[in-house]
């Protein structure tokens, strides 16, 4: 009999694992695969789903999302690729310095935010940098499905390119890889004006290359549902700021190196999330009153919505200003 799976504060099932391999891919990509630590089998996901990855780090639990990149067919183990960050806020310096093989560690249920369209005559994937993560689960899915796809992938160099050499040498007449160190780069109106109607394009990687293909692909036609992105945010720095909670009756201080979704955390109040980076919208939280300025950093609220000052997603988003209250 399988141990029942734990629950989060807010809901999400989480799962026990153990580490089971870290293989470094390059200078600064890792790889983390894991396993269940009750030996069964993981939950089934779908291509382009992430997990949360809670690391005990000292007295404070950092929570990270990662795109898993493992065969969605094959249910026992799940895999992740990381990039260190020396200029993080330390999670990725975490997994990088401080995880070790055999480490138990808690992952929450996959989550699925860049869903494959399975309605599409081809996929067409563009990837940057560690972007290439879920496009890996991906291929795989559609190679056991017979779908129809091309990759084109931009690396700084041929040292860094993630998983390069391997997606060549299976499916060399689909893997376009396009290295910035040798003045090579994506030709993307070339590329959009060639594909055939019912393509779907999805692309992951810097912010700066979402935007560039959703801007060019907007110019040149293309419909906005045949478009996918994907993009986390890490909550950035800022000043201190104070939050008072109507429904948990508390005021809390949310750090110059913390999330109002994290200071909610640390004080005990249940703050939901899916992504803690700015795009599912679970955390969205309603705002009372304000005196001040929003600093929005999140992909979900429209821009009326940032506008009215009504709404605030907790886990990137800060204030500045004397006076917040949230209905939470």
């Amino acid at each position: 009999m399988s141990a029942a799976p734990q629950k989060a504060k807010a809901g999400a099932e989480k799962i026990d694992v153990t580490v089971d391999a870290i293989v470094r891919v390059n200078e600064l990509v890792t790889r983390f695969e894991f396993v269940r630590s009750d030996g069964q089998p993981f939950p089934p996901f779908s291509a382009g789903a992430h997990t949360v990855v809670e690391m005990q780090d000292g007295d404070r639990t950092r929570l990270n999302p990662y795109s898993l990149m493992s065969d969605p067919a094959d249910t026992s183990r799940y895999a992740i690729s990381v990039r260190r960050d020396d200029q993080g806020r330390g999670g990725s310096l975490f997994l990088h310095t401080k995880v070790k093989v055999g480490d138990r560690m808690v992952l929450s249920y996959p989550v699925n935010l860049f869903p494959l369209d399975l309605r599409a005559r081809k996929h067409v994937f563009i990837a940057g940098g560690i972007g290439i993560t879920p496009f890996m689960a991906m291929i795989a899915q559609l190679e056991h499905m017979g779908g129809t796809w091309e990759l084109h992938y931009a690396a700084r160099s041929r040292a860094l390119a993630s998983y390069a050499d391997d997606l060549v040498a299976r499916h060399r007449n689909r893997v376009h890889v396009h290295y910035d160190e040798e003045g090579q780069a994506i030709a993307l109106e070339d590329l959009l004006d060639g594909q055939a109607l019912g393509t779907h394009v999805y692309v992951c990687g810097p912010k700066g290359m979402i935007e560039w293909v959703h801007r060019t692909a907007e110019a040149h036609g293309w419909p906005a549902e045949n478009v996918h992105s994907e993009e986390f945010l890490a909550p950035q720095p800022g000043k201190p700021f104070e939050v008072r909670l109507c429904k948990s009756d508390i005021v809390i201080k949310v750090g110059e190196n913390e999330s109002l979704l994290e200071a909610m955390e640390r004080c005990g109040v249940d703050a939901p999330f899916l992504c803690r980076g700015g795009a599912c919208g679970q955390c969205e939280t309603d705002v009372i009153e304000a005196d001040g300025r929003f600093d929005h950093r999140d992909h979900w609220l429209d821009e009326e919505d940032h506008a009215s000052g009504r709404k605030i997603m907790p886990c990137v988003s800060r204030f500045v200003g004397p006076t917040l209250v949230l209905d939470r």
